[in-house]
């Protein structure tokens, strides 16, 4: 009889809050009113994500108003310079103006696009075209230079 009575006990409970909607920063970000419920989230997902598992520093929330959304701030280690992170639903489109206008604030620049499984994907985002660096490994270079150099000596 008792455990029947402990089963109606432990139905009658409602379920455990939502910790998400709880959380402090989660409710700073609501203060900013973006209107956009989605992108709220997102961003805490984001925060989440570099200020308990990545260890960023000084992680800190700003509204854009000009494209209402919330940009997340902060530094990679300490001492880093301070970085800025579009944190975008993956369904949703961003346009060369918006990048732009992120990149104006003149802070390098991520964007990182959530999923609606949780998923992060960062992509540095850059004012210009950059060299990508040489790959890293064991490589020779045994192609048509070394053909090249032969014909020169000749």
């Amino acid at each position: 009889m008792s455990e029947a009575s402990d089963r109606e006990d432990a139905s009658e409970k409602p379920p455990p809050p939502n910790w998400i909607l709880q959380h402090p920063t989660y409710h700073l970000m609501e203060k900013l009113e973006v209107g956009d419920s989605e992108q709220v989230h997102a961003a805490f997902l984001v925060y989440m994500d570099l200020s308990e598992v990545r260890q960023w520093k000084e992680v800190s929330c700003v509204k854009s108003p000009e494209l209402q959304v919330i940009l997340l701030e902060g530094r990679e280690k300490e001492g880093a310079p301070v970085q800025t992170i579009l944190p975008l639903p993956v369904h949703r489109s961003v346009s060369h103006k918006s990048i732009r206008h992120v990149l104006d604030r003149g802070f390098p620049m991520l964007l990182c696009a959530v999923a609606s499984d949780s998923t992060l994907v960062y992509q540095r985002m850059t004012d210009g075209l950059v060299t990508p660096d040489p790959p890293v490994g064991p490589f020779q270079d045994v192609g048509r230079r070394q053909h090249r150099k032969r014909r020169q000596q000749r």
